[in-house]
């Protein structure tokens, strides 16, 4: 496959999968399976997550001000915002603790095409239970601490390659009690620093090797990811109330079934 129309593909796949509860691991499993294509690096994968990264700054930009205000205006009306802000970095804290506690194991990419397989179904299981028993009473501002922890622990499966991070964290939510759809910005929302964290060490790797890059691969990959991303999160939202986690559950089983039968 030519590598123009392999970033386009990568980008595309990157941001339909990062936001939606189905694993984009075992999705950019497939350009390579079923056109044995390239591995465009480490430089392409930070440029395709600053664009989904760009995608949900730019899609909460309101709620960002709000927060970032709520720590320089003493106001009673962004004190929730300033919760919400400060829930969304304790959230953070375990995916943090544990990508550094398992960071060589991590490197060494020891789960194969099985692994990710079986991780999806697993997880497309736990995130179907926790749909069928979800209370849904409890809106954004009502997480507690220990609710942003379970959430934080939660997504912190997700540097299981096939968990799914979204999935994660929305499964802890909806478990928490939270509806699915303040459930899904929630999850959208932690994608913030998690996202930069993950770049941020990138960026550290990348400055370790010598390297070499196509700029317009990575123009692609960005803008495609950035704009797919966008629209994901904005059609997610606007429908998950009616459609639920069913339909995710189910192709998550399809498509680790078939990831099981051609390994």
């Amino acid at each position: 496959m030519n590598d123009l129309i392999l970033s386009m593909l990568l980008g595309l796949l990157q941001g339909l999968t990062e936001f939606l509860p189905i694993s984009s691991s075992a999705h950019l499993l497939f350009p390579n399976l079923i056109f044995g294509s390239n591995d465009l690096g480490l430089s392409f994968d930070i440029a395709v997550h600053a664009g989904t990264l760009v995608a949900v700054i730019y899609f909460f930009r309101s709620e960002i001000i709000l927060m970032m205000r709520s720590f320089f205006i003493n106001e009673s009306s962004l004190s929730k915002h300033k919760q919400l802000a400060l829930y969304l970095f304790i959230a953070t804290l375990p995916v943090v603790f544990a990508g550094f506690t398992f960071s060589d194991l991590l490197e060494q990419r020891i789960f194969s095409i099985s692994h990710i397989a079986i991780a999806n179904l697993f997880f497309a299981f736990i995130l179907l239970v926790a749909f069928v028993k979800r209370k849904a009473n409890k809106n954004l501002f009502q997480i507690t601490i220990f609710g942003a922890l379970i959430i934080g622990l939660f997504q912190s499966f997700a540097l299981i390659p096939g968990a799914s991070r979204s999935g994660t964290a929305i499964t802890a939510a909806l478990l928490i009690g939270m509806n699915i759809k303040d459930a899904s910005k929630f999850s959208f929302m932690l994608s913030i620093p998690t996202i930069i964290g993950a770049l941020a060490l990138l960026l550290i790797e990348i400055q370790t090797i010598n390297i070499d890059y196509n700029l317009i691969q990575l123009i692609i990959g960005f803008v495609v990811s950035m704009i797919f991303a966008f629209f994901t999160i904005k059609l997610f939202l606007e429908f998950v109330e009616r459609i639920g986690m069913v339909p995710f559950v189910i192709y998550r089983i399809i498509l680790g079934l078939f990831l099981l039968l051609i390994v």
